[in-house]
């Protein structure tokens, strides 16, 4: 039998407020918070300063609640729209969509990086990674809210959903868990986008290359999800669904990008920069590591620089060259004055001897 998910969405309900704590809600601000991380690693990456990447967070916030609520509008319930214009601000009542965020995100962006003097791939680049961690936790909260399910099911994947069905558990059909399946799909481009970085981070990255596989990843996982997902408004009885459609020009346009940065590569000075740290890092922890190895073996011959340094301040040995009294220098005083030809004063060789 079909496991069964009726998790209350509300967390904690504030009485006297009359406001609730709802999973949809924390897992909206890990959005930002997580987002807005990833965003400012790869700006600091790419030499910027923590100021490029706060400069977002007022315009991207806009753009994806705005963007996703005007898509849902726009896409999905123009009539309702019509018939009750006031509804578009009611966003507790629930009504986003990510094909109406990636615009608004993508406006943003623009503004963005016009305003910082940096090019636009570079900035799409750049929150690529938050967009994916987005688009997973948001499906996640959709989840826990028991909406935007999967078609009935006879197959083992089947989950039911009484608050969506507004059924008993027991006479609930089993559904397809679509929102884990895109969840999935949104932690997995998060994983590509990582491996891609770290793999060109020391060549050189195409600028635009991180756009171009998160557009056609998420936009074909889209697709293809839609397949085992129900359809979302009324009128929504077209062959394909009204997401695929929306889908299907985010696959072209990363797909065009694709073939632009690989076949024209222009590459971006962020993972240029990048490569360059990571190469100075490793030259010096190659140097860390033969400094620590040559000091290893100074102590194990006994020349520790403690030692040396007191050597040195008390000056050569008695007996050794150039220690006073000793035997090896005559210009420092080491004994009677050599002559080359004998040893006697005045250049006699000694007791009989006769100079020359």
């Amino acid at each position: 039998m079909a496991p069964v998910w009726d998790i209350d969405p509300v967390i904690y309900q504030l009485p006297s407020a009359g406001l609730a704590v709802r999973y949809y809600g924390v897992i909206f601000s890990l959005v930002f918070l997580g987002g807005f991380l990833l965003f400012h690693w790869q700006t600091r990456r790419a030499g910027g300063s923590t100021d490029d990447a706060y400069d977002l967070i007022v315009p991207g916030f806009l753009g994806l609640v705005l963007g996703a609520r005007l898509g849902h509008v726009l896409f999905y319930n123009f009539d309702h729209f019509l018939a009750d214009p006031a509804w578009v601000f009611r966003v507790w009542e629930g009504g986003l969509t990510s094909h109406g965020a990636a615009l608004g995100l993508f406006l943003a962006l623009w503004w963005h990086a016009g305003r910082r003097g940096i090019p636009l791939l570079s900035a799409t680049d750049r929150f690529a990674f938050s967009a994916a961690l987005g688009a997973g936790l948001v499906r996640l909260g959709n989840f826990f809210n028991s909406e935007i399910v999967g078609k009935i099911t006879q197959s083992p994947l089947g989950v039911r959903f009484p608050r969506f069905d507004r059924l008993p558990p027991e006479l609930c059909p089993a559904r397809y868990p679509s929102q884990l399946a895109e969840f999935s799909l949104g932690l997995g481009i998060l994983g590509v986008l990582f491996w891609a970085d770290a793999r060109l981070a020391k060549r050189g990255r195409p600028r635009g290359l991180l756009s171009a596989l998160f557009l056609i990843l998420y936009f074909l996982g889209r697709f293809l999800v839609e397949f085992i997902k129900e359809r979302q408004g009324p009128g929504d009885d077209m062959p394909l669904s009204k997401g695929q459609l929306l889908s299907l020009p985010g696959v072209v346009a990363g797909l065009v990008l694709l073939y632009f940065c690989l076949a024209r590569p222009v590459l971006d000075r962020a993972s240029a920069a990048g490569g360059a740290r990571e190469k100075k890092a490793e030259k010096d922890k190659n140097k860390a590591g033969a400094d620590k190895r040559r000091r290893g073996a100074d102590r194990w011959r006994g020349r520790t620089p403690e030692l040396e340094t007191a050597a040195a301040a008390a000056g050569p040995a008695p007996g050794s060259p150039g220690a006073g009294g000793g035997r090896g220098s005559d210009r420092d005083g080491g004994g009677p004055p050599k002559n080359k030809k004998g040893g006697g004063k005045n250049g006699r060789r000694g007791p009989g001897g006769r100079g020359r």
